[in-house]
């Protein structure tokens, strides 16, 4: 019996340590595998660049609105029918270029009878001049009576007045005439012509003839925080500043000067209103089209500068993924001060010739290893 026990005894101890010896083989070998999979996690393909300092500028960017340099509404002075139209709707028309011919025969029928009056005027005062010379010989030699010579004097004072009443009727007679012909005030495009040829067209008619816009030079408005008011009158004491309108096409930009500030902020806005001049000589601005403005107050030689697709938003605010030495990456909190077109100013968080990643963040977290793709990511911003 001594025997058997010392015999299930040695059995159970040769049994714990072979399950301790396997234990530990599993153990190790699976943290050889640990090891093995971390080793071997695949670097995750980015895109990068460097961050850059350079010049830039500051700049105030809102929305406007263009619209015409002037405007005016052509209506007609006198009454008429409209023989001719000599233009087309949406010309370019010049300063004092004819546009509109009325009927000129009951004018000028005006003009003959207002000049004939006058003629018949001055000889009667003529006359009345004559006779009141007579009657005032005749009154010194007692043959005439003092009241006739008055009275001859009266009339010839009267007949004047007269004379002068038809210079006038003669004069308003002539300036009628010329409304007839109706040329252009101004240099702009025409609109939409509201009469033709044959109509009867009205004095001072509430409709107009015709809208022509004045559209070189043209203005474009816009309003700006009343923040930046003192920044921008700052800046404008300095010099002119300049202003540059984008079509929302983004075809091409037109560069103008600041004209006017509005001398009032819109409280209902908090914004003030402001008005550039631009030369538009090529058309490429159009009233009543919307615009980008871009308003450049100075330049900022030493700006840093990054790509603005590098630039992400988490719930800490906005950051970068910085490139280390180890090829590896962290995430760098940053501070953006501006942003002008695909790049941005930033204010602080990285040095200029840091390298940061500008594709490939869904995939990082901090720590990640990275492998850069293709030759050009590893280039500076321009």
């Amino acid at each position: 019996m001594t025997f058997i026990r010392i015999g299930l005894i040695s059995v159970v101890i040769a049994a714990g340590l072979l399950s301790a010896a396997c234990a530990g083989e599993e153990t190790a070998a699976s943290g050889a595998s640990g090891a093995s999979e971390s080793s071997d996690q695949p670097a995750v393909p980015v895109t990068t660049t460097q961050v850059v300092q350079k010049s830039m500028p500051v700049e105030i960017q809102v929305i406007g609105a263009v619209e015409p340099f002037a405007t005016v509404a052509i209506r007609s002075q006198v009454t008429g029918q409209l023989v001719t139209v000599s233009f087309r709707e949406g010309d370019i028309v010049q300063k004092g270029q004819v546009l509109f011919e009325l009927d000129r025969r009951p004018l000028q029928a005006a003009l003959d009878q207002a000049q004939a009056n006058l003629e018949r005027d001055i000889a009667q005062a003529k006359n009345a001049e004559l006779q009141a010379a007579r009657f005032q010989q005749l009154a010194e030699k007692g043959i005439a009576s003092k009241e006739q010579a008055d009275t001859s004097k009266t009339s010839v004072t009267a007949l004047n007045a007269t004379v002068e009443a038809d210079r006038a009727e003669l004069a308003n007679a002539q300036i009628q005439l010329q409304y007839a012909t109706i040329v252009a005030p101004i240099s702009g495009r025409t609109g939409a012509l509201m009469v033709h040829q044959g109509n009867l067209v009205r004095a001072n008619d509430d409709t107009s003839l015709v809208t022509i816009n004045q559209v070189a030079p043209i203005s474009v408005t816009f309003a700006i925080p009343e923040s930046r008011l003192p920044e921008l009158r700052r800046y404008m004491g300095r010099g002119s500043l300049t202003v540059t309108a984008m079509p929302q096409n983004g075809e091409g930009a037109s560069v103008g000067q600041i004209a006017f500030i509005d001398n009032a902020v819109d409280q209902n806005t908090g914004t003030i209103r402001i008005k550039g001049t631009f030369p538009n000589d090529d058309g490429r601005l159009w009233p009543g089209q919307f615009v980008n403005v871009s308003v450049t107050l100075t330049t900022d030689p030493r700006a840093v500068v990054v790509p603005s697709v590098a630039v992400q938003s988490g719930q800490q605010g906005t950051y970068v993924f910085v490139v280390k030495a180890d090829q590896s990456v962290e995430m760098r909190p940053v501070t953006i001060g501006r942003t002008r077109g695909a790049e941005s100013v930033v204010a602080s968080g990285v040095q200029p010739g840091d390298t940061i990643v500008t594709d490939g963040h869904l995939r990082l977290v901090p720590g990640s290893r990275i492998s850069v793709k293709g030759a050009e990511g590893a280039k500076p911003t321009s």
